[in-house]
This record gives C-alpha cells, structure tokens and sequence, in this order.
C-alpha cells in the first residue's frame, strides 16, 4: 500500500509542476485568461507558476505536505472565484462556456483532494535503533 500511495502522491503533485513551469513558459496565454479580478498582472502569473512548481516539489518530496496542499486549495479557491467563475457567467460563446465549465468541475475536483490530503496527512515516524 506504501508504494501505491508513493504513485499517488506523486501522480496528484506532478500536474501541479508542470502548470507552474506553464506559466512561465506560455506567459502570453496565461495573461489573456486574467480577469479584472485579479490584481498584479503578470507578476501574478509568475507568482502563481513559482507557487505551484514549489509546492508540487515539497508533495513529491514529502516536506511539508500539509502546509503545501492547504497553498495549493486556497490558489484553486481563487482560481474558481476569480477566473472560472466570472469566464463562465461572462462568456458570449457557447464553447468557452462550456471550457469554463470543465476548468471549474476540474479545479473544484482539486480543491478538494487538496483539502483532504492536508486534513489526513500524518508525518511517518522515523524508527530509532
């Protein structure tokens, strides 16, 4: 079961990492999808992307995991209230609506794997000899 939960933290932080390195890389997207909700500007996107890559490695390294997970809810949270939200009440195309849509159940979906990893996750014990 170790091993299988190994594969499992490692498959749900991993994304996390690469949407990080994302906002750096696709800097230009990332900046079309802001809304006027979200203050900063670009420094936000870069912030996001330090954000994420950090706690993607601090899951996929065991360090700190609870305080990790509880960053990365309260950055999906925003993410619902301040993009996906407003894209979806203020889109006027039938197929960004329907985008909208997917990126809000996917973020939701996250959000609360990301709540309950913080809850339940307990540091493993070293044994002493």
């Amino acid at each position: 079961m170790k091993n299988i939960a190994t594969v499992g933290r490692v498959l749900f932080a991993l994304p996390f990492g690469v949407l990080g390195v994302n906002h750096f890389v696709m800097y230009d997207f990332y900046l079309g999808q802001l809304t006027s909700f979200i203050p900063g500007g670009g420094f936000s996107i870069m912030l996001t992307g330090a954000v994420l890559i950090i706690a993607s490695i601090a899951i996929i390294f065991k360090k700190f995991i609870p305080i990790a997970c509880w960053v990365l809810a309260g950055f999906l949270a925003l993410f619902i209230l301040a993009i996906h939200i407003p894209h979806l009440l203020y889109s006027t195309d039938v197929y960004q609506t329907k985008d909208a849509l997917i990126e809000l159940f996917k973020d939701t979906s996250l959000l609360g794997g990301s709540i309950m990893i913080a809850a339940f996750y307990k540091e493993e014990k070293k044994e002493t000899k």
